[in-house]
């Protein structure tokens, strides 16, 4: 359950990163609330899974799938550059994401 807990509040990581520029430096009162709630979620979630997960282990798989799925979603939403580069070392954080997993207490 401590896994489900932590991929979705990656998840939530993901969407309050994404909706950040739309706060306009949190001058925008509806797209910042909408910030800090899914911000307050994601931290929710997080906190409850390392109950079980370690925090290194947990924090680093976090920020692994909101650094990821940021990146993802400025791609191909905000025309971000997809370069070689770029691909390569979204790749290689998807790689140490999974090593974390694979190599953490379960």
């Amino acid at each position: 359950m401590a896994w489900i807990l932590l991929i979705i509040a990656g998840g939530l990581e993901v969407a309050w990163a994404s909706m950040l520029p739309a706060t306009h430096g949190l001058t925008r009162p509806w797209p910042t609330a909408g910030f800090v709630v899914l911000l307050a979620g994601s931290m929710l979630l997080l906190s409850l899974a390392t109950k079980t997960i370690p925090v290194g282990t947990a924090y680093g798989v976090w920020v692994g799938i909101g650094a990821v799925g940021a990146a993802i979603v400025g791609i191909v939403l905000h025309g971000d550059p997809a370069t070689a580069g770029r691909l390569v070392f979204l790749a290689l954080l998807v790689a140490s994401v999974i090593g974390l997993k694979v190599t953490g207490a379960h």
